[in-house]
């Protein structure tokens, strides 16, 4: 056969094949690696596969030899990603709300490429787009990356901020005046991501959903506001911060019933205060964010569970409470 020019690039296509078409249960054997070669317009003898082969294993490619006599064969052993790990990406894409349908199909058909064939395979049985509220706004890739460029660039960007009506239209919040904020983090919490950053106007720290953000850009101005991001715990933040809402925050003190422990791990992460009160109970000790997504959180964990401190949070949750209850009277 008449070298084509693909030839030059034989060993390139050796490794296509192990990637897309091996794995440990699929090895591919010298025949089947000669008859794929030629498949793409390369002839190959038996010696020059094995030297290239040879070739890409001491570059570093995990490639083995399942040396077995019925089945045998090259198979690469280890990729980028494990297939779990693709697994776990794409279950994150389906879920996340800040993302179109369309973007989500996207994203996904490119992680099914990080793997081989049979794992493609595998992994498509269990893609589906769940049916859920998804995005309409196309523009959040777009966004994403003019924010992290205004974060490294040092500058601060603009944004109008959107809302919908009761007919499910979209207008403008603060009848369409520009945002100017200085973007310090990004940050994905209850399935949606968020800009946390220094609103300029209102002068302190402020976050804001990207999927809500309208005509971005990028100012040239410097970012004001770092002294307040000098000791910023972004974790912190997030975790006290119930359903992203802002506000001043405070020490609480809730008193809990001993089987909701990993629930309060949860919401408030290992490094909050936790003490045992009696034999069925303890106490959490964290900063939150008080809001009624704050208060609604422990309505809803049910008998058992109360605000011990401060007592100014506490006639809060119980003007809260009384509000509620005076709705059904």
């Amino acid at each position: 056969m008449a070298k084509s020019e693909n030839q030059k690039q034989k060993i390139l296509y050796v490794l296509k094949i192990l990637f897309e078409e091996s794995d440990v249960d699929h090895p591919l054997s010298s025949t089947k690696l000669i008859e794929r070669l030629e498949s793409y317009g390369i002839s190959v003898e038996r010696k020059s596969l094995y030297s290239d082969i040879r070739e890409l294993k001491e570059f570093g490619f995990d490639i083995e030899l399942n040396d077995s006599k019925r089945g045998g064969g090259y198979y690469l052993a280890a990729t980028e990603f494990e297939l779990a790990e693709v697994k776990i990406l794409i279950d994150m894409v389906q879920s996340s709300r800040f993302l179109s349908i369309n973007q989500s199909r996207d994203l996904i058909a490119k992680l099914e490429g990080l793997v081989g064939k049979y794992g493609r395979k595998e992994l498509h049985r269990d893609v589906y787009i769940i049916d859920r509220v998804k995005s309409d706004n196309k523009k959040v890739f777009y966004y994403v990356d003019e924010i992290s460029s205004a974060i490294t660039e040092n500058k601060s960007i603009t944004f109008r901020y959107l809302r919908y009506t009761l007919e499910g239209k979209k207008e403008f919040r603060h009848e369409g005046r520009e945002y100017m904020v200085s973007p310090y983090f990004l940050t994905w919490n209850n399935e949606n991501y968020y800009l946390i950053g220094y609103d300029e106007t209102r002068e302190d720290v402020r976050h804001y959903r990207i999927d809500r953000m309208d005509g971005l850009s990028i100012r040239e101005e410097n970012r004001k506001g770092a002294s307040h991001f000098e000791k910023f715990n972004i974790a912190e933040y997030t975790n006290m911060s119930f359903g992203m809402f802002g506000g001043e925050k405070c020490r609480v003190k809730i008193e809990m019933p001993l089987y909701l422990l990993d629930t309060a791990i949860d919401r408030f992460g290992r490094e909050a205060s936790y003490r045992k009160a009696g034999d069925e109970s303890f106490t959490v000790s964290a900063n939150v964010v008080p809001s009624n997504q704050f208060f609604g959180w422990i309505t809803g964990l049910g008998s058992g569970v109360k605000i011990a401190s401060p007592s100014s949070l506490v006639e809060q949750y119980r003007a809260y409470l009384d509000k509620l209850r005076g709705q059904y009277d």
